[in-house]
């Protein structure tokens, strides 16, 4: 678990107003990570339509497809469930199929979705596959996933709780995601009550130069001086009053 407090229900909500490139924008400005760093890789894709991006704490667990489970190699989902309710709310399940290669089985379907719907959850992550798309996607449950697949095959939960490695980056238990259909990105704690006014102020530089290059009469003479203003103002983004990174 991070020992960072959740965002407030408000907090939350001004987040889905932006899309991730946005909010990667504004992670750069609080310097905390890398830029190559902290969004998952084009393996992981949105595989339903979302009306606003989907946003929540992870949830995590990993799963076996290809094989019947043996002996200590499966998890209580009661457990996994019980545990889940102390994640807090919206929840976003991050599954890693352990399969070499992954892909055998869908843990994801109708009846799953439908199930961690009522547990509070959002969506989920995973390095596997999802299946029975038209039925979730009428519960607004996101899908972010590696491919659709068919069958369940032999899927058992092999254990849940600890770090898992999807898309490329490790995500830890209630860590903050935030996801749409360009991809997966994880909001560091420690930035992400300041997050949505860096972005409101990012986007504002981006508009005003965007507006400059869509006026009446620019041209590649203006271009150069415009271009290094906008750099210039950007570069000049610093982290609100109250942050102590």
């Amino acid at each position: 678990m991070t020992d960072v407090s959740p965002l407030s229900t408000a907090e939350l909500q001004r987040l889905q107003d932006y899309s991730t490139p946005t909010l990667s924008n504004a992670i750069e400005v609080f310097n905390v990570r890398p830029r190559s760093e902290g969004y998952m890789n084009a393996t992981i894709r949105c595989l339903q339509p979302l009306s606003k991006p989907m946003v929540g704490y992870a949830a995590t667990g990993r799963f076996r497809c290809a094989k019947p489970a043996g002996p200590g190699d499966t998890a209580s989902h009661h457990e996994f469930w019980q545990w889940l309710l102390h994640i807090p709310q919206p929840r976003v399940v991050v599954l890693q199929d352990v399969d070499e290669p992954p892909g055998v089985g869908s843990f994801w379907g109708e009846i799953m979705a439908t199930i961690h719907v009522a547990l509070g959850c959002v969506g989920t992550v995973t390095n596997g596959g999802v299946r029975d798309l038209d039925e979730v996607r009428a519960l607004g449950f996101g899908y972010f996933a590696a491919q659709v697949l068919v069958s369940h095959a032999y899927v058992h939960l092999v254990d849940f709780g600890s770090p898992v490695e999807v898309g490329g980056v490790t995500v830890r238990p209630a860590e903050l995601i935030h996801a749409d259909q360009h991809g997966v990105l994880l909001i560091p704690g420690q930035v992400a009550p300041y997050l949505a006014k860096v972005a409101q102020a990012y986007e504002e530089v981006e508009q005003e130069f965007l507006r400059t290059v869509r006026s009446p009469g620019f041209g590649l003479d203006r271009l150069r001086a415009e271009r290094e203003a906008f750099h210039s103002r950007r570069s000049a983004l610093r982290p609100p009053p109250g942050y102590h990174g």
